[in-house]
């Protein structure tokens, strides 16, 4: 329905029995966002452990989004992450293996443990690695936009943000030039209510970033992010526009992260009533309620029990894995041209 602003907005838990993904699908969807949550309790434990070194910021809470945006993606389409990359690359098909060891700095991490927890991605499966500055890949995709559409291919570009990137020049910027140029981006903001410890609401006079969609001429549309076939329906059809040369869309999802900013942060910014009434609306839970209706509790343990498993494996593999050697530090540093070394 309309929000009165020409923005659309779709109404909290109004996709829940209308997205076309059977229920085979819809497990899937579970195991993935499932093995995100995991991921995240479990690397921070390890963390505290000092096994994983320098920072971590996690997003608990919104698994919904990563999961929901980039199972309407194909493996040639791309995306480009923020400093809470985790779930991004795990929805994106980076391997549970190469994501762990690239926190433990291994050298069999996906970026042979040189980017670390703010720096994850593989571009063999359409992820261009973490840019941690704030805002940062919302210029940058469009410099990937710009090159699907200079070569003719149907490929389409996430740029995952977040609220408070919204505030950086560099999303006007981006999402001005990416309209201009009909570019096939879809800007999926994840609006976690506060940037870093400060509220949204206090950066901003309008409540909804999806509202400045219609000052650069752009679609924009809020999505429940705590609703994984919500946000599936969304992504899909603005990924279809963009594909299609109709983009690029503005995608608000609601959520919100039940960590804090990052490791050390108490949450006093925050009450704990607002808290738990967001915690009531886990997209984990509300997706294995749903899925209870059809499926046994077998099932649904049996899918627990294999997302344990997988990463066990994951902490073990990385636990093993050697560290880069000192000569290949500067490997990778530059880029070839034509297949041929640049001058550094």
């Amino acid at each position: 329905m309309s929000s009165g602003t020409g923005v659309e907005r779709t109404e909290p838990g109004a996709a829940q029995g209308s997205a076309a993904v059977d229920t085979a699908h819809e497990l899937d969807l579970y195991r993935r966002m499932l093995l995100i949550r995991r991921f995240e309790e479990q690397v921070y434990l390890l963390y505290l452990r000092g096994e994983i070194p320098g920072t971590l910021h996690q997003s608990q809470g919104q698994e919904a989004v990563a999961v929901g945006v980039c199972d309407v993606l194909q493996r040639t389409d791309w995306i480009t992450s923020t400093h809470r990359p985790h779930g991004h690359a795990l929805a994106k098909g980076v391997d549970l293996r190469a994501a762990m060891a690239e926190l433990f700095g291994k050298a069999t991490g996906c970026c042979g443990g040189k980017g670390g927890s703010m720096h994850l991605g593989d571009p063999s499966v359409g992820m261009l690695p973490a840019i941690a500055i704030v805002g940062g890949g919302n210029t940058v995709v469009t410099g990937l936009g710009l090159a699907f559409k200079l070569m003719k291919t149907d490929q389409v570009v996430v740029c995952f943000f977040g609220d408070g990137a919204s505030n950086e020049g560099a999303f006007h910027e981006g999402l001005n030039f990416a309209a201009v140029q009909h570019l096939p981006i879809v800007f999926a903001c994840e609006n976690n209510l506060y940037g870093a410890s400060t509220p949204f609401h206090q950066t901003s006079l309008v409540p909804d970033v999806a509202s400045r969609a219609p000052a650069y001429g752009v679609r924009g549309e809020i999505v429940d992010g705590m609703d994984v076939l919500a946000v599936r329906e969304a992504a899909g059809r603005a990924v279809a526009e963009a594909r299609t040369g109709a983009g690029p869309v503005l995608l608000e999802f609601k959520t919100y992260r039940f960590a804090g900013h990052s490791r050390g942060d108490v949450r006093g910014y925050r009450s704990r009533d607002e808290e738990a009434e967001w915690k009531e609306r886990d997209p984990i839970v509300r997706l294995r309620e749903r899925l209870a209706v059809s499926l046994s509790e077998v099932v649904l343990d049996n899918t627990d029990a294999q997302v344990e498993a997988a990463l066990d494996d994951a902490v073990e593999f990385a636990r093993q894995s050697p560290l880069p050697r000192a000569e290949d530090a500067l490997t990778g540093a530059y880029a070839t041209v034509i297949g041929k070394e640049s001058t550094p």
